[in-house]
C-alpha cells in the first residue's frame, strides 16, 4: 500500500520532513525566534513535499526557550501542526516507541518531547544485528545510543538523564559556539583565552575546514553575514578580540583544526562512557547527520574494530540529514500497514 503519508522531525532551529520513500528536506527555521509563525512555515514545507493524507510527527522544539515548560511547548507544536495539517490526519511519536493519535499526546505531552532520537536509533537497530552504536551528528547536538540485538539500549530516556550519560551532546557542526568547545586558540605559538562571545560557531570551523560547503546568500551565521570562508575567517579572529588584519588565514586554519580536535575529544570521551557500558563491545557503528564526517573521524580515533555503516552511503546525504523523520516515516508506513 503506497499510501500518503509524511513524516515531521520539528525542532527548535530546523523543520526535517521525509516520506520513507527517498523524500527528505530540510528547512531553517528558527522556532525560538518565531514560535507563532510555525504554522504557516510548516504549510510552506507541504508546499514541497509529497501530497499526505496522513502525518506523523516527532519533535524537540519543544526546549526553545520561548516556551516555559517543555509541556507547554509541546502543546504548542501539536496545536500549530494541527493547524498546518488541516484535514490531515496527525499522529505522533512518543518515546517509548508507540505512535498516538494527536489527542492522546496532548494528554501526556512529556512522553512526546525529544523522541525522534529513539525513531533513529530503532532505525539503526536494522543495521545491528548483535551489538551496536548509533552516531548521529547535527547541527545542533549529537546522540550517541548503544544497541543490543537490533534494538536501542539506552541508559537514558529523558535529556536530561541522556545529558546525564553522555548519550546526547549538546555539540554540533553547525550552531555550537566556539566558545562553548573551547577555551583557548592556538596564535603564533600562543594560546590566547577566547572570548565567551557568540563571535563564531562550528560551522565557520568546518566551512574554512572545506568540510561544510559555502552558501553566498546564506546568512544564519553568527554575525548575519554570509557563510562563506572569508566571513568564517573574520569570525573566527574575533574570537581572540582580533580581526584579518592580526590573523592570517594560516592563523584560521590553525585554529580551526585545534576546535575541530576539541570537539572531537569531547565526543570521543563520551563514545567510550558509552561504549563501556555495554554488556559487549560494539561490532557496527551506524553513522547519520550533517556531521558523518565527524563521526567517521571518530571512529578512526577510537579504533574499534567494527562495522561502518554510513546512512548517506545507504540512503543519500538529503535522507541522512533528515534521518529520525526518515526513520518515523518507515515505522509510520509499517504500522499503518
Amino acid at each position: 500500500m503506497n499510501m500518503g503519508l509524511l513524516a515531521l522531525d520539528i525542532g527548535g532551529a530546523n523543520l526535517k520532513a521525509a516520506d520513507g520513500l527517498g523524500f527528505a528536506v530540510s528547512q531553517f527555521f528558527p522556532l525560538w525566534q518565531r514560535p507563532n509563525e510555525l504554522a504557516a512555515a510548516l504549510s510552506r514545507l507541504f508546499a514541497v513535499a509529497p501530497a499526505a493524507e496522513t502525518l506523523a510527527i516527532t519533535m524537540t522544539g519543544e526546549l526553545a526557550d520561548c516556551f516555559e515548560t517543555k509541556a507547554q511547548g509541546v502543546r504548542h507544536i501539536l496545536h500549530h501542526a494541527r493547524q498546518a495539517a488541516g484535514q490531515r490526519t496527525v499522529l505522533v511519536y512518543l518515546v517509548d516507541g508507540s505512535l498516538v493519535p494527536s489527542d492522546a499526546a496532548l494528554r501526556e505531552p512529556l512522553r512526546a518531547a525529544a523522541a525522534n532520537w529513539h525513531a533513529l536509533a530503532r532505525f539503526a537497530g536494522r543495521y545491528c544485528p548483535t551489538a551496536g552504536l548509533l552516531l548521529d551528528i547535527g547541527s545542533t547536538t549529537s546522540d550517541l545510543i548503544p544497541i543490543i540485538d537490533g534494538k536501542p539500549a539506552p541508559a537514558g530516556h529523558t535529556d536530561i538523564e541522556r545529558l546525564a550519560t553522555g548519550e546526547l551532546i549538546y555539540t554540533g557542526v553547525q550552531r555550537s559556539p566556539v566558545c562553548a568547545v573551547v577555551d583557548a586558540l592556538p596564535w603564533r605559538s600562543r594560546r590566547i583565552p577566547v572570548a565567551q562571545e557568540l563571535f563564531a560557531t562550528m560551522r565557520d570551523v568546518y566551512l574554512l575546514l572545506g568540510d561544510l560547503p559555502e552558501g553566498e546568500s546564506d546568512c544564519h551565521t553568527a554575525d548575519g553575514r554570509p557563510a562563506t570562508q572569508d566571513a568564517a575567517h573574520s569570525r573566527l579572529a574575533r574570537m581572540i578580540c582580533a580581526d584579518r588584519d592580526h590573523f592570517s588565514r594560516e592563523d584560521a586554519l590553525i585554529a580551526a583544526q585545534a576546535v575541530a580536535r576539541g570537539q572531537q575529544s569531547r565526543l570521543g570521551l563520551a563514545a567510550r562512557a558509552v561504549s563501556c557500558r555495554m554488556s559487549v563491545p560494539p561490532t557496527t557503528m551506524v553513522l547519520s547527520g550533517q556531521g558523518e564526517f565527524v563521526g567517521r573521524r571518530l571512529v578512526e580515533r577510537l579504533r574499534l574494530d567494527a562495522k561502518i555503516v554510513s546512512l548517506a552511503a545507504e540512503l543519500g546525504d538529503q535522507v541522512s540529514q533528515a534521518a529520525p523523520a526518515h526513520a518515523l516515516a518507515v515505522f509510520a508506513r509499517e504500522a499503518l500497514n
